[in-house]
């Protein structure tokens, strides 16, 4: 099973866009993002030095668009799994179908101008917290008015909040922690970027999302989501949010994923999978970071791929599992009952806690595809509804 994985910010390297352009018809499409980001791509792939794209308003457009034109040179329809860091959740919104490369874009321009103007009205920031144990350096960042925004797994969480917490962090870490101080503008996923997630909202409403093709994974709990509307609500909340990029790891391995390629500019998420998942066998990664990677990501692809189907599309709709746990169906539900759209039919206990599993479409429970407490993956079918719509 393979998995494509978009990055976020903070993987950005002057230049890095420059082998792409070489290729026929990237710069045009690179130019027509432009128009859609309101930054010029073109110049802050290849020109810009590693000052102006910190930016937050110019990288965050520059890191989906360059994501989504490494996937354009591949074939993905093999691909089983996306999912992307922070921003890189957009690329791979994208790269699932549930949105256009074109709005994803689009979004990432407005978030990233909105959470650039969100962090100039308090004196905000954030310090990589590296080492001890998880959840004692939860509570110490907790403990001094900060928020945990990433829990990036292999030892890594991002403290955020105000500068002058942040500035008392060394001093009230647990054992074995220490922390690093990161030049970013300001406290990303977290309530201080609260006017960003309205703005976001305000756009995000008018795009019309599609269900995923592909198992997509969320950063919000590592789970996948099945239903193209609540994906386009996570990605907006996301601004304030905690990325659970640990879940999500856990979860790509808890799927059997047996490979994995990032998507240029590419080495800070495989880098944090063979970290993480050292133990149990790190998958084979490739990092598409030059067009010069495109045979190895292709041969990647060939080895691991899903086998195409040419089956004809059926008429029915499956409710997938969002993380991995142990099922237990609505005892008051059969097959042949009718569904609304919304309703529960069954929950999952995972580590975290239960999940409510919901239908999304209207419909009839034809057909029970898990039993109470068998054992589930993360995008596993449970339910076939026939007559969806």
């Amino acid at each position: 099973m393979l998995a494509v994985l978009s990055p976020g910010q903070g993987a950005q390297k002057p230049g890095f866009l420059a082998p792409w352009l070489t290729l026929p018809g990237v710069e045009a499409r690179l130019r027509w993002w432009s128009a859609l980001s309101g930054v010029n791509l073109v110049h802050l792939g290849t020109d810009a030095d590693a000052e102006e794209i910190r930016d937050t308003a110019k990288t965050q457009p520059l890191l989906v668009a360059a994501a989504l034109l490494a996937a354009e040179q591949l074939p993905l329809y093999d691909v089983a799994v996306a999912a992307g860091h922070s921003v890189g959740e957009l690329g791979a919104a994208a790269l699932a179908g549930v949105i256009s490369p074109d709005a994803a874009v689009t979004l990432a321009g407005v978030r990233g101008r909105e959470m650039a103007a969100a962090c100039a009205l308090e004196a905000t920031s954030m310090a990589a917290v590296l080492g001890g144990d998880p959840d004692e350096v939860v509570a110490a960042v907790e403990g001094l008015g900060l928020y945990a925004a990433n829990r990036n797994g292999a030892g890594q969480i991002v403290a955020a909040g105000a500068v002058d917490a942040l500035a008392k962090l060394a001093d009230n870490l647990p054992a074995g922690a220490r922390v690093r101080a990161l030049s970013v503008a300001g406290a990303f996923h977290t309530p201080y970027m609260a006017p960003a997630e309205r703005a976001l909202a305000a756009v995000a409403a008018g795009i019309t999302p599609s269900d995923p093709s592909r198992i997509l994974l969320s950063n919000a709990d590592g789970g996948a989501v099945n239903h193209g509307r609540e994906m386009l609500q996570r990605l907006v909340r996301q601004v304030i949010a905690p990325v659970r990029w640990d879940l999500c790891m856990r979860n790509l391995a808890d799927l059997g994923v047996t490979a994995v390629i990032e998507l240029a500019p590419a080495g800070t998420l495989t880098g944090l999978l063979k970290r993480e998942l050292k133990e149990r066998g790190a998958p084979e990664l490739v990092n598409l970071n030059t067009p010069d990677d495109l045979p190895a990501a292709r041969d990647l692809i060939a080895r691991h791929g899903a086998a195409p189907s040419h089956e004809p599309t059926p008429q029915f709709r499956v409710v997938v599992c969002p993380a991995a746990g142990t099922f237990s169906p609505d005892p008051e539900l059969v097959e042949g009952d009718a569904i609304r759209d919304g309703q529960r039919i069954g929950r999952v206990i995972t580590r975290q806690g239960p999940q409510d599993i919901v239908a999304h479409s209207a419909g009839t429970l034809t057909e029970w595809l898990a039993d109470h407490d068998d054992p589930v993956a993360p995008g596993q079918p449970l339910a076939r509804l026939g007559g969806a719509r």
